[in-house]
Order: C-alpha cells, then structure tokens, then sequence
C-alpha cells in the first residue's frame, strides 16, 4: 500500500525572489513550512549569493520541473575585475590579483567570444559530478578540481554599464547548464585582467519572470491557503511551448490510466506512412484542462506523465 504524504495537497507554481544568502533548498523548506504543501521542488538552483526568480512547483506542478528548466535563463550580474576567487565569486578565497582594468571599447570587444555555443568549464565549486562525486566537494577537501568543459549557449551577452573602475554590470539569457561565475571568470581572463561575481540576480526562468515574484515575507503574511490561491501559477504555466491536444472523456480516462490512444484518422496496421518520426511532447487536455503529458508518435499518444489536477 502506497504511504500517503503528509501535507496539504496544493497544485501550481509559486515564484519566489529568493533573498542572498540562502540555498535554493533552504528557500523550498520554507516555503513547505509557510503552505504546509505536501509535496514541493524548485526550478533551477541559485547559488547563496544570488538573488531573483526562483520557481517552486507545488504537488502537480513537480512532474514539470524539466520542462522549466529546459527554458531560457536571464540574469544580470556585476562583475569584479582584477580578482580570481576560487569560487569565481566574492564569497571565495583570492587566488589572483591584477592592477589592470579594462575599458568600455575593450570589454564590448570581448563580448563576441562569448556568444552562441560555446565551450564553458564549469566552476570547481558547482554541483556537476567528477568520477562520481560533486566537484564542490572535492573542492572543499582541497582536491584539484577540473571539471570538463561542456558545450552552453549563449543567446546574448551585454555591457549595461561599468559602475566604477572596479566593476561593471552586464545582462545575459541564455540556455540550460551556463555558469554566471564561469562567464564572468573567463571574461576577466580573456580581458586580462581576472574577474568575479560581485553580485548576480535571475530575472527570468522559463516562462516564469521577476513580475510574477513574491517575497518569503509577502507569502508568510498571506496567512492561509485560500490567499495563496492567487499568488498561485496554474501547473500548466509551465508547458506554454508544448503544443496541446485536445481528447475526449474516454481518451483521457485510457491516459490516467496509462494507456495509449490512437488517433482518429491515424494510419491502420500494415499501411506504409513513412519512416517513424521522432516521439513529439504534447500536453493532452480534457476541456482546457490538464490531463497528461504524453509523447506522440505516429498516429498514436502515450502517457508520459498523468497530471492528477
């Protein structure tokens, strides 16, 4: 018999301005202590330092988590110049030091390298595995850390401003797997004169941005779950790039219950309709609502993941 989950069941999207200073897992406690929600996950880790838009999926919403996290990213960051830290931002220990500084022809010159696909190692302190272990924590046992450079994209990459001889701030959106410290880290080098992250916000996940945030303070004061209700995303908010498709009663009941449906004018066994396509991602709804995530193929669709809405 199933264990039951402890916990109101609570189903949507809350997108909270995390505050610095807290672990992107730290903020998911909070928030199941404050909704009482029974199940909880969030959209994409920031690091402690960072601020900005982070995406709590509550009950339902959690089977979607990949496809936020396949979504654009936005940041804007300041970056320090003339310091190497290991952590590739201020919260780590100086590892180089230089007097250069660059200007603003010099730095919006460096820009293009950084543009498109490019090759990102990412930060030793980071959560990507080395041989079966997290890199952060063989950084923090003091071993070499050299994570393997991988391919991220970069949609664009900008200047706003240098704020001072010592910092400047800059805009980025980007793909799944990119590394602000990274960015910022190989921008000093490229320029000569080593960098770190000094400050670092995310404005946009997906399709969730800074306009639909809310603080941990804003959510506490709300009191009670009927408030919440309108601070809530609908689950679906997530899937606005997948294409829908409509079923009807019987459809849907054969999905809940994890079974395929062929398609209405779909080819018949033995007809020859080409070579097989790639498996299309498609949310089936029940009058507007809801009823799975399911993969199409040919001229059938199967379950991938029911939404008990």
């Amino acid at each position: 018999m199933a264990r039951r989950r402890k916990g109101t069941p609570i189903h949507g999207w809350l997108i909270i301005d995390k505050p610095a200073g807290a672990t992107s897992a730290r903020i998911v406690a909070k928030v199941r202590a404050i909704t009482g929600a029974a199940k909880l996950g969030h959209g994409g880790t920031l690091d402690p330092l960072a601020t900005g838009v982070l995406p709590i999926a509550l009950g339902e919403a959690t089977k979607t988590v990949a496809y936020v996290m396949e979504g654009a990213k936005r940041y804007r960051f300041v970056v320090r110049w003339g310091e190497e830290r290991d952590t590739d931002d201020i919260d780590g220990s100086v590892t180089a030091t230089s007097p250069d500084r660059p200007d603003d022809a010099a730095i919006r010159a460096a820009l293009a390298a950084f543009r498109g696909e490019i090759l990102q190692a990412p930060p030793a302190y980071s959560a990507v595995k080395i041989a079966g272990r997290r890199a952060y924590d063989l950084a923090r046992a003091r071993e070499d850390v050299r994570p393997e450079a991988r391919r991220v994209r970069i949609d664009s990459f900008d200047l706003v401003g240098q704020l001072d001889a010592d910092h400047a701030e800059f805009e980025v959106s980007c793909g799944k797997g990119a590394y602000m410290r990274a960015l910022a880290r190989d921008l000093g080098r490229a320029l000569g004169t080593g960098a770190c992250i000094a400050r670092l916000r995310r404005t946009a996940v997906g399709p969730f941005a800074e306009k639909d945030a809310i603080s941990l303070a804003e959510l506490e004061s709300l009191g009670h779950i009927a408030a919440l209700a309108h601070r809530l995303i609908p689950v679906e908010a997530a899937l606005d790039d997948i294409p829908a498709l409509a079923v009807t009663e019987i459809q849907a009941g054969y999905l809940r219950q994890g079974r395929p449906v062929r398609l209405p004018g779909a080819a018949g066994h033995g007809a020859y309709a080409g070579p097989p396509a790639e498996p299309e991602a498609v949310l089936a709804t029940l009058g507007g609502k809801p009823v799975a995530l399911v993969r199409r193929t040919g001229g059938e669709i199967r379950p991938v993941r029911v939404l008990n809405l």
